[in-house]
């Protein structure tokens, strides 16, 4: 297997490997021309994201500075709108349903790393997808962290660490994030 295919396999995998490091380049060269447009061209800030992630519904928006590792494994749907300073580490596959609306300062992973301190020096990486459902709201702040699915109709409070799944129409908030509340 290519380190490319371990990589979006969920096995451990070299990050410094020439395919993947030509991959984030291409991204960082989107992304900088991304995050120092105009603020008048929003067409072609769209088209740009549209270039860059995997798959987008039509009406998509993100207030630059964004950060993201490779893009394409980045899946978001119908009327997407992420604030200034959202970084997605998008290492696997992070698809974002239709309506969905980050604050400022949202983050992202999937990327993972041994725990074993023998095997971190090796320098291998690994990876878990994020899955966020429709109508999901994720406060300023809110980092998601690798392996967890949010579901529909879901409001994540600001600052809140996200380190279990959210089921469906619930509030949760906290650090680690509990739910706090039922929304239907």
């Amino acid at each position: 297997m290519t380190e490319k295919e371990k990589m979006l396999s969920g096995m451990l995998y070299n990050a410094a490997d020439p395919e993947l490091d030509y991959e984030r380049l291409e991204a960082r060269e989107l992304l900088h021309d991304f995050n120092h447009s105009r603020p008048s061209k929003l067409s072609f800030r769209t088209a740009m994201l549209k270039k860059l992630f995997g798959e987008t519904g039509e009406n998509i928006y993100i207030e630059p500075v964004f950060q993201c590792d490779y893009g394409y494994n980045i899946k978001v749907g119908e009327n997407f709108y992420a604030n200034f300073n959202c970084v997605i580490l998008d290492v696997m596959e992070v698809r974002i349903g239709d309506n969905a609306l980050f604050g400022p300062a949202v983050q992202i992973y999937t990327a993972t790393h041994p725990l074993d301190p023998d095997e971190r020096k090796t320098m291998l990486e690994g990876a878990k997808p994020v899955s966020i459902g429709n109508d999901v709201w994720l406060g300023g702040g809110a980092i998601i962290l690798p392996g967890i699915n949010i579901g529909n109709g879901v409001t994540i409070g600001a600052g809140s660490i996200v380190t279990k799944d959210i089921p469906d129409y619930t509030f949760a908030a906290g650090n680690p994030c509990k739910v706090i509340r039922e929304l239907r």
